[in-house]
């Protein structure tokens, strides 16, 4: 049976970091419960403490990843409150989400039967749509960092060393557990039949496309596409998951400028004002409904308001259209 001083112990060793101290403490809790006769409870703690073992070994995260070195040139890392509540997206790109999260949550019990959770995800779509909003989710709801890769630098300042940088970010991705981020993938991994294609990039994206098939760590790799007809078909095979974002449904606007003005009051907005609001938003993605929010709200604000306006916000979108491409 577990003792105070069991409890105590482990509280203690938590609290200091210390893995190994609280492995083995109880390891003792284990072994105290075996000679009690709790046969059960005894295994299921070893497996628990040769799990969490295993664990560490594939890739321990730590409060705070500072990437060190030439890796501090080609990644970035931050810690993402972003909520999987927080999401405005289509039914079928939340659905896809919750697998992955759902998938990543039962790893263990996925893997004591031979399959792998889904951990690498192609994001496809438009920019603004949500791609890397996702990917701020994901290592929000999983606890991890989130390593944003800098294709471009990748590209440019390391060119003819690109594939032995690129290494640099697989093996960091072995060495602590994160979800990686590679944004507008286009860039490097565009067809190999182009015609315009030049020979580094070649051998970068057979070494993406290697270093992605043998990977076996615990990390997530998400990638972003805008042109994904530029992409290499061999890419797709490499990916568990492909999630197609398009520009929001009306629902999906409203819910994005309701998100965004939370703060505010939108109480004299009518019914009427959101239905022409939701048709003020056709054409538009999400990053630009929210900036014309954003506008919205300033607007009230300046003039002294926490009331933000239908025909305010309606005028905010329209202004929005005019600025967008095509």
């Amino acid at each position: 049976m577990a003792t105070a001083q069991h409890v105590t112990a482990l509280i203690k060793s938590h609290a200091a970091g210390d893995d190994q101290r609280f492995y083995a403490i109880a390891l003792q809790l284990a072994a105290s419960e075996a000679r009690a006769g709790n046969s059960r409870y005894a295994d299921a703690l070893k497996s628990l403490v040769d799990e969490g073992r295993g664990q560490s070994r594939a890739g321990k995260v730590v409060p705070v990843a500072t990437p060190k070195g030439d890796l501090a040139q080609l990644v970035t890392v931050s810690y993402p409150k972003v909520r999987r509540r927080d999401m405005a997206v289509d039914s079928h790109v939340r659905v896809a989400i919750d697998r992955v999260l759902h998938e990543q949550g039962k790893r263990s019990e996925l893997r004591a039967h031979g399959l792998e959770p889904a951990r690498r995800i192609l994001l496809i779509g438009p920019p603004g749509t949500g791609k890397t909003m996702t990917a701020s989710v994901l290592a929000t709801e999983l606890s991890l960092p989130l390593f944003a890769v800098r294709l471009d630098g990748l590209l440019t300042k390391f060119m003819g060393e690109t594939a032995a940088k690129l290494r640099l970010v697989f093996d960091a991705m072995a060495e602590t557990r994160g979800v990686y981020l590679f944004d507008e993938v286009d860039a490097l991994a565009g067809t190999r039949e182009a015609t315009n294609d030049v020979g580094e990039i070649r051998r970068v994206l057979n070494s993406f496309l290697q270093f992605l098939e043998q990977d076996s760590s615990d990390s997530i790799v998400v990638a972003t596409s805008n042109l994904p007809q530029l992409l290499d078909r061999a890419l797709f095979r490499r990916f568990d998951t492909s999630v197609h974002f398009g520009l929001p449904s009306v629902p999906v606007a409203t819910k994005v400028i309701r998100g965004r003005l939370a703060a505010f009051d939108t109480a004299a907005i009518t019914k009427s004002d959101w239905s022409a609001i939701g048709r003020a938003t056709k054409g538009l993605n999400h990053a630009e409904i929210s900036a014309a929010a954003q506008q919205a709200a300033k607007e009230a604000v300046l003039v002294g308001s926490t009331e933000v306006r239908g025909d305010s916000l309606i005028a905010a979108l329209e202004e929005r259209r005019t600025r967008s491409p095509g």
